[in-house]
């Protein structure tokens, strides 16, 4: 049967604004050893499903320095110590990346970014009747541009390759779950 590895030592080896780095001494429970790991310790994030009254899904299109690549995504981002809750913070990313806001907000999905080595979950919120409510304010390295897109259509962008990122197509499958009355979250 598989088991957690206990930790033995853990060192702090860095904050590097987004995350912080680890090196964790672990023990395997198969014979005994110790091993060595990298962790990324991350601050939780949230992907927000956000859906107008006449069924289109609003996207944020942007500039990623990773990738160096414009992406076509959901609005979201990093849940704030600020936060009461994912929820609270879907709908301060949907509000400030888009000025949108809507009802029934509730989480419908969730995912570890890469359990090998980052500490995080990404929660997917799902907000309907989205209107648009408020003026956007961008965080200083922000440059979004906002698209409505018929629900109908998302899954020939995600086969097409224009929606790319992987967090956001997971987000965009637990909405297509939800829809399917196949949501597993509470």
């Amino acid at each position: 049967m598989i088991q957690p590895w206990p930790v033995q030592y853990s060192k702090f080896l860095g904050n590097f604004r987004v995350f912080n780095l680890h090196a964790e001494t672990k023990t395997s429970p198969l014979d005994g050893r110790a091993h060595e790991f990298i962790v990324l310790q991350c601050p939780d994030w949230v992907n927000v499903v956000a859906v107008t009254p006449d069924e289109r899904v609003i996207l944020v299109e942007q500039f990623r320095h990773g990738s160096k690549t414009i992406e076509l995504e959901i609005p979201g981002g990093v849940t704030d110590a600020s936060d009461a809750s994912p929820v609270a913070a879907g709908l301060r990313e949907l509000q400030e990346e888009t000025g949108y806001g809507g009802d029934h907000a509730r989480v419908i999905g969730r995912v570890y970014p890469n359990p090998a080595i980052m500490t995080n979950t990404c929660h997917t919120v799902l907000v309907e009747n989205c209107v648009r409510r408020f003026e956007t304010r961008f965080d200083p390295c922000e440059d979004l541009r906002t698209h409505l897109v018929p629900v109908a259509e998302i899954p020939a962008l995600v086969a097409a390759g224009r929606i790319r990122h992987s967090l956001v197509v997971a987000a965009l499958y637990h909405y297509e779950l939800h829809r399917r009355g196949l949501s597993s979250a509470p």
